[in-house]
């Protein structure tokens, strides 16, 4: 896409009747990842029901509790999201009892329970007790290969560094072809964590200023 192009798309917080949008254009990309293919058992008839409920139930979670959720638009049209989430929202393995609830009826006992463990031990994980974290990032499959999620992460990127009170963004990934373009963006790898048998890398991008810091 030409600089011209990029100039044309507008960056801004998604609206409330925007979220089923939001939540299919997250199902699109996350269709095929291992990690949710494993906890929502991909083999059943019924995974692709649980996944969307899945994003749903997620989407609704950080739109209550205020969380960033970011969407990339051409004109009127929604081409790409991405979800942020701060590590004192209350959003991690101790999550709301109404989320609960509404997990366990859709996703059923083990996956929420799943859900909840690896939320526990990417936290754990992390290097940093105040941070950030990108719990989706996507673009239209349509729209894929033409810089938007570069242009999408640097938003993220600015947004985290703006806030003194955070000490960088994490991001767990577990597709390969994916950390390139983590990687690009100067996200590093922090460590190796396995859910079942699925087996990922938590990335984490220093907050600008912390960073130079360290370097100087």
């Amino acid at each position: 896409m030409s600089v011209q192009q990029l100039n044309q798309l507008v960056v801004r917080p998604i609206e409330g009747e925007e979220l089923n949008v939001a939540a299919s254009i997250l199902f699109q990309s996350y269709h095929d990842d291992p990690l949710f293919m494993s906890i929502f058992n991909a083999e059943k008839a019924d995974y692709e029901q649980k996944l969307r409920a899945a994003i749903r139930e997620e989407l609704s979670a950080f739109w209550q509790m205020g969380q960033s959720i970011i969407g990339l638009y051409q004109a009127k049209q929604l081409l790409g999201v991405a979800c942020v989430v701060k590590a004192d929202s209350g959003l991690g393995g101790h999550r709301f009892w109404h989320w609960r609830l509404k997990m366990l009826l859709t996703a059923g006992f083990v996956s929420t329970k799943q859900l909840l463990e690896k939320e526990e031990k990417i936290h754990e994980a992390m290097p940093a007790k105040n941070y950030h974290m990108l719990a989706f990032i996507a673009v239209l499959p349509r729209h894929q290969q033409l810089g938007l999620g570069q242009h999408l992460l640097h938003v993220v990127d600015q947004m985290v560094d703006e806030d003194e009170g955070s000490a960088g963004v994490g991001v767990f990934v577990t597709l390969e072809k994916y950390l390139a373009f983590f990687s690009e963006d100067a996200y590093r790898a922090v460590t190796e964590l396995t859910f079942n048998t699925v087996q990922g890398k938590l990335l984490f991008r220093p907050r600008q200023e912390i960073a130079i810091a360290v370097n100087n």
